[in-house]
Protein backbone atom coordinates (compact mmCIF):
# COMPACT_ATOMS: atom_id res chain seq x y z
CA UNK A 1 0.00 0.00 0.00
CA UNK A 2 3.02 2.28 -0.07
CA UNK A 3 4.12 4.66 2.67
CA UNK A 4 1.27 5.35 5.02
CA UNK A 5 0.33 5.83 8.65
CA UNK A 6 -0.22 2.07 9.00
CA UNK A 7 2.26 -0.72 8.44
CA UNK A 8 1.71 -4.44 7.98
CA UNK A 9 3.95 -7.25 9.16
CA UNK A 10 4.03 -10.61 7.47
CA UNK A 11 4.93 -14.07 8.69
CA UNK A 12 5.63 -17.32 6.81
CA UNK A 13 2.62 -19.00 8.35
CA UNK A 14 0.27 -19.27 11.28
CA UNK A 15 0.17 -22.19 13.66
CA UNK A 16 -3.04 -24.11 14.31
CA UNK A 17 -3.17 -22.59 17.81
CA UNK A 18 -2.84 -19.06 16.47
CA UNK A 19 -5.53 -19.70 13.88
CA UNK A 20 -7.84 -21.04 16.60
CA UNK A 21 -7.08 -18.04 18.80
CA UNK A 22 -7.86 -15.69 15.94
CA UNK A 23 -11.11 -17.54 15.31
CA UNK A 24 -12.12 -17.47 18.97
CA UNK A 25 -11.18 -13.81 19.39
CA UNK A 26 -13.23 -13.02 16.31
CA UNK A 27 -16.25 -14.88 17.70
CA UNK A 28 -16.19 -13.05 21.03
CA UNK A 29 -16.16 -9.69 19.33
CA UNK A 30 -12.64 -8.52 18.58
CA UNK A 31 -11.45 -7.38 15.17
CA UNK A 32 -10.33 -9.82 12.48
CA UNK A 33 -10.02 -8.19 9.08
CA UNK A 34 -9.67 -4.43 8.84
CA UNK A 35 -10.01 -2.14 5.84
CA UNK A 36 -7.21 0.37 5.35
CA UNK A 37 -7.73 2.68 2.38
CA UNK A 38 -9.64 -0.09 0.60
CA UNK A 39 -7.10 -2.83 1.33
CA UNK A 40 -8.27 -5.70 3.55
CA UNK A 41 -5.65 -6.76 6.08
CA UNK A 42 -5.63 -9.21 8.96
CA UNK A 43 -5.81 -7.15 12.13
CA UNK A 44 -3.20 -9.38 13.75
CA UNK A 45 -0.70 -8.23 11.13
CA UNK A 46 -1.50 -4.52 11.19
CA UNK A 47 0.00 -1.88 13.43
CA UNK A 48 0.01 1.88 13.51
CA UNK A 49 3.16 3.80 12.68
CA UNK A 50 4.78 6.16 15.16
CA UNK A 51 4.11 9.25 13.04
CA UNK A 52 0.37 8.70 12.61
CA UNK A 53 -1.25 12.09 13.19
CA UNK A 54 -4.35 10.62 14.80
CA UNK A 55 -2.07 8.91 17.32
CA UNK A 56 0.31 11.83 17.81
CA UNK A 57 -2.08 14.77 17.84
CA UNK A 58 -5.63 13.44 17.78
CA UNK A 59 -5.79 14.74 14.20
CA UNK A 60 -8.66 12.45 13.22
CA UNK A 61 -12.44 12.10 13.15
CA UNK A 62 -14.47 8.93 13.47
CA UNK A 63 -17.96 7.52 13.16
CA UNK A 64 -19.39 4.63 15.17
CA UNK A 65 -22.05 3.00 13.02
CA UNK A 66 -24.66 0.38 13.90
CA UNK A 67 -25.36 -2.39 11.41
CA UNK A 68 -28.67 -3.91 12.48
CA UNK A 69 -30.16 -6.92 10.76
CA UNK A 70 -27.51 -6.47 8.08
CA UNK A 71 -28.64 -2.89 7.38
CA UNK A 72 -26.40 0.16 7.91
CA UNK A 73 -28.53 2.40 10.13
CA UNK A 74 -28.78 6.16 9.57
CA UNK A 75 -26.15 6.02 6.84
CA UNK A 76 -26.92 9.47 5.48
CA UNK A 77 -26.69 11.13 8.90
CA UNK A 78 -23.36 9.45 9.62
CA UNK A 79 -22.04 10.44 6.22
CA UNK A 80 -22.93 14.11 6.54
CA UNK A 81 -21.56 14.29 10.07
CA UNK A 82 -18.30 12.72 8.89
CA UNK A 83 -18.05 15.17 5.98
CA UNK A 84 -18.84 18.08 8.29
CA UNK A 85 -16.15 17.02 10.75
CA UNK A 86 -13.57 16.65 7.98
CA UNK A 87 -14.40 20.12 6.65
CA UNK A 88 -14.20 21.70 10.09
CA UNK A 89 -10.77 20.08 10.57
CA UNK A 90 -9.78 21.28 7.08
CA UNK A 91 -9.09 17.80 5.76
CA UNK A 92 -9.06 17.23 2.01
CA UNK A 93 -12.10 15.14 1.14
CA UNK A 94 -11.25 12.64 -1.63
CA UNK A 95 -13.41 12.87 -4.75
CA UNK A 96 -14.50 9.25 -4.34
CA UNK A 97 -15.66 9.75 -0.73
CA UNK A 98 -19.34 9.50 -1.56
CA UNK A 99 -21.92 7.94 0.74
CA UNK A 100 -22.23 5.01 -1.67
CA UNK A 101 -18.46 4.48 -1.62
CA UNK A 102 -18.29 4.41 2.19
CA UNK A 103 -21.27 2.05 2.39
CA UNK A 104 -19.57 -0.26 -0.12
CA UNK A 105 -16.32 -0.22 1.86
CA UNK A 106 -18.19 -1.06 5.06
CA UNK A 107 -19.97 -3.90 3.29
CA UNK A 108 -16.68 -5.18 1.88
CA UNK A 109 -15.20 -5.23 5.38
CA UNK A 110 -18.21 -7.06 6.78
CA UNK A 111 -18.03 -9.68 4.05
CA UNK A 112 -14.33 -10.23 4.80
CA UNK A 113 -15.26 -11.09 8.39
CA UNK A 114 -17.41 -14.24 8.28
CA UNK A 115 -19.19 -13.67 11.58
CA UNK A 116 -22.44 -15.55 12.09
CA UNK A 117 -24.27 -12.38 13.11
CA UNK A 118 -26.46 -9.67 11.63
CA UNK A 119 -25.64 -6.90 14.10
CA UNK A 120 -22.34 -5.04 14.20
CA UNK A 121 -20.52 -2.06 15.57
CA UNK A 122 -18.54 -0.43 12.75
CA UNK A 123 -15.96 2.28 13.28
CA UNK A 124 -14.54 4.34 10.43
CA UNK A 125 -11.63 6.58 11.37
CA UNK A 126 -10.29 9.26 9.05
CA UNK A 127 -6.92 10.79 9.93
CA UNK A 128 -4.72 13.30 8.17
CA UNK A 129 -1.74 11.62 6.53
CA UNK A 130 1.57 11.54 8.37
CA UNK A 131 3.90 14.48 8.05
CA UNK A 132 4.65 17.67 9.91
CA UNK A 133 4.17 18.45 13.55
CA UNK A 134 1.33 20.72 14.68
CA UNK A 135 1.23 22.08 11.13
CA UNK A 136 0.65 19.19 8.71
CA UNK A 137 2.55 18.74 5.47
CA UNK A 138 -0.74 18.42 3.59
CA UNK A 139 -4.43 17.77 4.25
CA UNK A 140 -4.75 14.39 2.50
CA UNK A 141 -6.31 11.57 4.51
CA UNK A 142 -6.23 7.86 5.26
CA UNK A 143 -9.22 5.87 6.45
CA UNK A 144 -9.55 2.72 8.52
CA UNK A 145 -12.68 0.60 8.96
CA UNK A 146 -13.00 -2.01 11.71
CA UNK A 147 -16.05 -4.15 12.48
CA UNK A 148 -17.12 -5.92 15.65
CA UNK A 149 -20.13 -8.23 16.03
CA UNK A 150 -22.76 -7.22 18.57
CA UNK A 151 -23.53 -10.53 20.23
CA UNK A 152 -26.46 -8.91 22.06
CA UNK A 153 -28.33 -6.01 20.48
CA UNK A 154 -30.46 -3.68 22.57
CA UNK A 155 -32.38 -2.97 19.37
CA UNK A 156 -33.68 -6.55 19.40
CA UNK A 157 -34.88 -6.60 23.00
CA UNK A 158 -34.52 -3.19 24.71
CA UNK A 159 -33.46 -3.93 28.26
CA UNK A 160 -30.35 -1.84 28.91
CA UNK A 161 -30.51 0.84 31.59
CA UNK A 162 -28.02 2.99 33.48
CA UNK A 163 -28.26 2.37 37.21
CA UNK A 164 -26.60 5.46 38.69
CA UNK A 165 -25.05 8.64 37.31
CA UNK A 166 -23.37 11.68 38.76
CA UNK A 167 -21.66 14.81 37.52
CA UNK A 168 -18.03 14.79 36.41
CA UNK A 169 -16.61 18.13 37.51
CA UNK A 170 -12.85 17.68 37.25
CA UNK A 171 -12.76 19.05 33.70
CA UNK A 172 -15.20 20.98 31.53
CA UNK A 173 -16.14 21.03 27.86
CA UNK A 174 -15.55 24.34 26.09
CA UNK A 175 -18.56 25.09 23.85
CA UNK A 176 -17.76 25.73 20.22
CA UNK A 177 -17.70 24.19 16.77
CA UNK A 178 -14.92 21.74 17.67
CA UNK A 179 -16.89 20.36 20.61
CA UNK A 180 -19.60 19.19 18.20
CA UNK A 181 -17.09 17.21 16.12
CA UNK A 182 -16.58 13.52 16.86
CA UNK A 183 -12.80 13.71 16.85
CA UNK A 184 -10.18 11.48 18.48
CA UNK A 185 -9.79 14.07 21.25
CA UNK A 186 -11.86 12.30 23.96
CA UNK A 187 -9.76 12.95 27.07
CA UNK A 188 -12.64 14.33 29.13
CA UNK A 189 -14.72 11.24 28.32
CA UNK A 190 -11.81 8.98 29.24
CA UNK A 191 -11.15 10.72 32.56
CA UNK A 192 -14.87 10.77 33.28
CA UNK A 193 -15.00 7.03 32.64
CA UNK A 194 -12.14 6.44 35.08
CA UNK A 195 -13.87 8.65 37.66
CA UNK A 196 -17.13 6.71 37.23
CA UNK A 197 -15.35 3.36 37.59
CA UNK A 198 -13.49 4.47 40.71
CA UNK A 199 -16.66 5.76 42.38
CA UNK A 200 -19.13 3.04 41.41
CA UNK A 201 -21.19 5.04 38.90
CA UNK A 202 -22.63 3.51 35.74
CA UNK A 203 -22.03 6.71 33.77
CA UNK A 204 -21.25 10.38 34.30
CA UNK A 205 -22.71 13.61 32.97
CA UNK A 206 -20.26 16.11 31.54
CA UNK A 207 -20.49 19.85 32.13
CA UNK A 208 -19.35 22.78 30.00
CA UNK A 209 -17.41 25.82 31.16
CA UNK A 210 -20.73 27.51 32.03
CA UNK A 211 -21.47 24.63 34.46
CA UNK A 212 -24.36 23.40 32.30
CA UNK A 213 -25.08 19.72 31.64
CA UNK A 214 -23.82 18.86 28.14
CA UNK A 215 -23.91 15.09 27.59
CA UNK A 216 -23.06 11.70 29.05
CA UNK A 217 -19.76 9.90 28.59
CA UNK A 218 -21.09 7.92 25.64
CA UNK A 219 -24.14 9.78 24.34
CA UNK A 220 -26.51 12.72 24.44
CA UNK A 221 -28.85 13.36 27.35
CA UNK A 222 -32.57 14.13 27.53
CA UNK A 223 -34.70 15.17 30.51
CA UNK A 224 -38.44 14.60 30.82
CA UNK A 225 -40.71 16.79 32.93
CA UNK A 226 -44.40 16.19 32.35
CA UNK A 227 -44.92 16.43 28.60
CA UNK A 228 -41.78 18.51 27.98
CA UNK A 229 -38.63 16.74 26.81
CA UNK A 230 -35.50 18.83 27.06
CA UNK A 231 -32.02 18.32 25.66
CA UNK A 232 -28.92 20.55 25.59
CA UNK A 233 -28.46 22.46 22.32
CA UNK A 234 -25.40 22.03 20.14
CA UNK A 235 -24.24 25.47 21.28
CA UNK A 236 -23.76 24.01 24.77
CA UNK A 237 -20.91 21.88 23.41
CA UNK A 238 -22.52 18.44 22.98
CA UNK A 239 -21.72 16.00 20.20
CA UNK A 240 -24.09 16.18 17.23
CA UNK A 241 -25.40 12.70 17.95
CA UNK A 242 -27.01 10.64 15.20
CA UNK A 243 -29.44 8.94 17.62
CA UNK A 244 -30.09 12.35 19.20
CA UNK A 245 -31.31 13.49 15.78
CA UNK A 246 -33.62 10.47 15.41
CA UNK A 247 -35.18 11.09 18.82
CA UNK A 248 -35.59 14.82 18.16
CA UNK A 249 -37.25 14.09 14.81
CA UNK A 250 -39.64 11.65 16.47
CA UNK A 251 -40.55 14.05 19.31
CA UNK A 252 -41.06 16.91 16.85
CA UNK A 253 -43.71 14.87 15.01
CA UNK A 254 -45.41 13.69 18.19
CA UNK A 255 -48.60 15.21 19.55
CA UNK A 256 -47.86 13.93 23.04
CA UNK A 257 -44.65 15.80 23.85
CA UNK A 258 -42.99 19.17 23.39
CA UNK A 259 -39.29 19.34 22.56
CA UNK A 260 -37.09 22.01 24.10
CA UNK A 261 -33.45 22.48 23.10
CA UNK A 262 -32.11 24.69 25.86
CA UNK A 263 -29.36 24.91 28.45
CA UNK A 264 -29.74 22.36 31.24
CA UNK A 265 -28.80 23.25 34.80
CA UNK A 266 -27.64 20.45 37.13
CA UNK A 267 -30.46 21.50 39.48
CA UNK A 268 -33.01 20.41 36.86
CA UNK A 269 -31.85 16.81 37.07
CA UNK A 270 -33.36 16.27 40.51
CA UNK A 271 -36.65 17.82 39.42
CA UNK A 272 -37.08 15.64 36.32
CA UNK A 273 -39.41 12.69 35.91
CA UNK A 274 -37.03 10.85 33.60
CA UNK A 275 -33.49 11.07 32.34
CA UNK A 276 -32.16 9.08 29.39
CA UNK A 277 -29.06 8.75 27.22
CA UNK A 278 -28.99 8.18 23.46
CA UNK A 279 -26.38 6.65 21.16
CA UNK A 280 -26.54 4.61 17.97
CA UNK A 281 -25.31 1.36 19.47
CA UNK A 282 -27.68 1.12 22.46
CA UNK A 283 -30.47 3.40 21.23
CA UNK A 284 -32.43 5.09 24.03
CA UNK A 285 -31.14 4.13 27.47
CA UNK A 286 -33.06 5.16 30.61
CA UNK A 287 -31.17 6.34 33.69
CA UNK A 288 -32.56 4.93 36.92
CA UNK A 289 -31.00 7.25 39.47
CA UNK A 290 -29.08 10.52 39.85
CA UNK A 291 -27.91 10.97 43.43
CA UNK A 292 -31.09 10.50 45.49
CA UNK A 293 -33.49 11.16 42.61
CA UNK A 294 -34.99 8.03 41.05
CA UNK A 295 -36.51 8.14 37.59
CA UNK A 296 -39.24 6.27 35.77
CA UNK A 297 -38.69 4.74 32.31
CA UNK A 298 -42.06 5.14 30.60
CA UNK A 299 -41.27 7.91 28.13
CA UNK A 300 -37.82 6.65 27.19
CA UNK A 301 -39.22 3.22 26.36
CA UNK A 302 -42.04 4.76 24.34
CA UNK A 303 -39.60 6.90 22.36
CA UNK A 304 -37.28 3.98 21.62
CA UNK A 305 -40.21 1.87 20.46
CA UNK A 306 -41.24 4.73 18.16
CA UNK A 307 -37.76 5.05 16.65
CA UNK A 308 -37.54 1.26 16.17
CA UNK A 309 -40.92 1.20 14.48
CA UNK A 310 -39.58 3.55 11.81
CA UNK A 311 -36.77 1.10 11.11
CA UNK A 312 -38.95 -1.98 10.74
Amino acid sequence: VGKSDFQFKTSPGLSIILILNLYLSREIGTFFMVNFNGTLVDQANAFISADNRGYQYGDAVFETIHVWRSNILFSEDHYFRLMSGMRILRMAIPMNFTMEFIEAEIQKTLEANPFAHQNYRVRITVNRKAGGRYTPVNNDVDYLIVVEPLLVSNFENPSVSVALVDLFKDHYITPGLLSNVKSNNRLINILGGIYAKENGYSNCLLLNSDKQVVEALNGNVFLVKGTVIKTPPLTSGCIKGVMRKQVIDYISKSNDYTLEEAAVSPFELQKSDELFITNVIQGVVPVLQYRKQQFSQTVSKQLFEGVLAKLS
